[in-house]
């Protein structure tokens, strides 16, 4: 296979996985959850949550990285959010953040 076939095959691929990944966060279902702590400096926010269907990971408090979109800046300790969150890198990130509608 020439070079030009693989670095095609290759982006492809890699399209692909983030298309996959991309659709993924996009159907993940919101979890409930409640602010514990904020860390603008570092993008990161430590949410009390309920489990998380899309990660199999069950209710407890950790801290998320904002996703690209995702701003924290209206939050404060206390206010209940729903989210979405994905792993990548080793790192869990929020693709969805927001407030609950009044009702």
């Amino acid at each position: 296979m020439n070079k030009r076939m693989t670095l095609a095959l290759l982006a492809l691929g890699c399209g692909s996985l983030m298309a996959q990944a991309a659709l993924a966060a996009g159907d993940a279902a919101l979890t409930q959850g409640e602010v514990r702590k904020l860390d603008l400096a570092a993008g990161a926010v430590t949410l009390k949550h309920g489990p998380i269907k899309n990660l199999d990971m069950p209710a407890m408090t950790m801290v998320f990285k904002a996703g690209a979109g995702v701003d924290l800046k209206p939050l404060k300790v206390g206010d209940q959010v729903q989210f979405a969150a994905v792993q990548q890198q080793g790192e869990l990130v929020l693709t969805r953040l927001q407030k609950p509608s009044a009702k």
